[in-house]
């Protein structure tokens, strides 16, 4: 096993943590951006040289095996230092040029950052930009992600957070909907409207139960997880719904509704490893979204 352990090919360790994690091939290939058929393959190389099973397969996805359970915290702490290491490395990197990533939420990254990155460009061409819209938390270590924008105060070890801006949160509706059921000028008249709301998520049901509405899944007549196509739906005449006031208000055919429960502001935080910051390019950019986030909450 050691003699195996020695022979055992880095990208494939990666691969066997992007599996373990992400439960099938698909998911596993999305996240490392490579194709199911390599992944299958490096799965495969990988038991191979090992000599083992490492996953169980079936019509669900991937399930670890005994064995495959055993080597998941060592081979998450081997890479754990390797992603340090490389983060030390990176952190030297003193050439105001190469290529930053982002990651932001779907919501943000369609509505926001366009404009953003745009005005970034012009001020540093020689920096590209990749944009990850994702709602998932992106794990800054691993270098999944540059820098990130989080709509909450990030956690993690070693990772420098600054708060931006806090968001102001309203409820819309399309104007076809309201010249169906007219402005709601109290809860109970709110409650009689039509809503769309999240699949999986119950963060809207519990926001709705903290207003004092009772309601559960079955309330919303619509629902979408996907927090961007979740607005296009409420800009389609589907329901009412939340958004951020800089968006909503600037969005053709929807009106901020008049009668308005408290809604909690939310948070713009930024986030980055500190290994990263004395690299040029990640600092530059870091420093141009400050300026350009902060200026949301104005």
């Amino acid at each position: 096993m050691q003699k195996a352990l020695n022979a055992l090919d880095w990208t494939h360790l990666k691969t066997f943590l992007a599996v373990a994690e992400a439960g099938s091939l698909t998911g596993a290939a999305r996240r490392l951006g490579q194709s199911q058929p390599t992944v299958g393959r490096h799965i495969k190389a990988m038991e191979t040289a090992l000599g083992v099973e490492l996953f169980v397969r079936d019509l669900t996805g991937f399930t670890l095996t005994e064995t495959g359970a055993t080597l998941l915290e060592p081979a998450h702490e081997m890479a754990l230092a390797a992603a340090r290491l490389a983060q030390l490395a990176a952190g030297q990197d003193i050439s105001p040029s190469g290529t930053v990533r982002i990651t932001a939420s779907v919501v943000v990254s369609n509505y926001v950052l366009p404009p953003v990155i745009a005005r970034l460009r012009k001020a540093e061409p020689n920096i590209e930009i990749e944009l990850y819209p994702s709602d998932a938390t992106e794990n800054l270590v691993f270098r999944e992600a540059d820098i990130a924008i989080r709509m909450y105060r990030p956690t993690q070890l070693d990772t420098v957070v600054k708060h931006l801006a806090d968001q102001q949160i309203a409820l819309y509706a399309a104007t076809s909907l309201l010249d169906e059921f007219g402005q709601p000028e109290s809860l109970d008249a709110l409650s009689e409207m039509p809503f769309v709301g999240f699949d999986k998520s119950d963060m809207i049901i519990q926001a709705m139960r903290g207003m004092g509405l009772q309601v559960d899944r079955g309330f919303f007549g619509v629902r979408c997880d996907d927090q961007a196509t979740y607005w296009q739906l409420v800009c389609a005449g589907c329901g009412v719904g939340a958004m951020q006031r800089r968006i909503g208000d600037r969005t053709p055919g929807v009106s901020r509704l008049i009668f308005q429960p408290d809604l909690p502001p939310l948070p713009m935080w930024l986030a980055a490893p500190e290994a990263l910051r004395r690299n040029a390019r990640i600092r530059r950019i870091w420093d141009l979204l400050v300026a350009e986030l902060g200026r949301l909450g104005e």
